[in-house]
């Protein structure tokens, strides 16, 4: 019973990083060479694409998706779907999708003459479902490996924690009274 405890913990665990990785922005630095818009259907995977923009019919599965196409300072390609987040999950309240294909494109450049741009997204690239990380801004930095702090998740990240010993401190406080040591 022991280790079915711990195996309970670890798998609770492991969906709460694997949620919060999703979730939590992450920063690429990339060089965009294309960006484009295409139809999709969003059938078989929703709950990895964001709702339909504001003038969308609710319920529309065919959409038109803009996407943004990098490579990486390896030269490994990252592809970025560009949608709005609206008012709902995860919390981005992004209602620029245009804008920042606007951007994107303008930022474009070679392998010759490469701009280098920190790209923040959320979410995780899956080709076997066809499932791209979702792109909120776009920046010019001035080389590949320009430092990025990630303060929004240490703030994030250390609140949780907070909010989780405080809980923690206070269950146990309250058993030891009730039950006894």
């Amino acid at each position: 019973m022991y280790y079915i405890k711990w195996i309970i913990y670890l798998i609770i665990f492991a969906v709460i990083a694997a949620f919060l990785h999703y979730t939590l922005p992450q920063h690429d630095v990339v060089r965009i060479t294309d960006t484009y818009a295409k139809r999709m259907d969003v059938g078989e995977n929703p709950m990895f694409w964001a709702r339909g923009d504001a003038g969308t019919a609710a319920g529309q599965v065919n959409r038109e998706v803009f996407f943004i196409q990098s490579v990486n300072r390896d030269g490994k390609p990252r592809v970025y779907r560009n949608e709005d987040t609206g008012w709902g999950w995860p919390p981005y309240f992004k209602f620029d999708n245009s804008n920042l294909q606007t951007e994107a494109t303008d930022l474009k450049s070679t392998k010759e003459a490469p701009q280098w741009v920190k790209v923040t997204h959320y979410g995780w690239r899956m080709e076997l479902w066809t499932v791209f990380p979702n792109a909120i801004s776009v920046k010019a930095v001035a080389d590949p490996d320009a430092r990025i702090i990630p303060w929004l998740n240490i703030v994030i990240l250390l609140t949780m924690f907070a909010i989780f010993w405080a809980i923690r401190v206070r269950v146990l406080r309250f058993w030891e009274r009730r039950f006894g040591g």
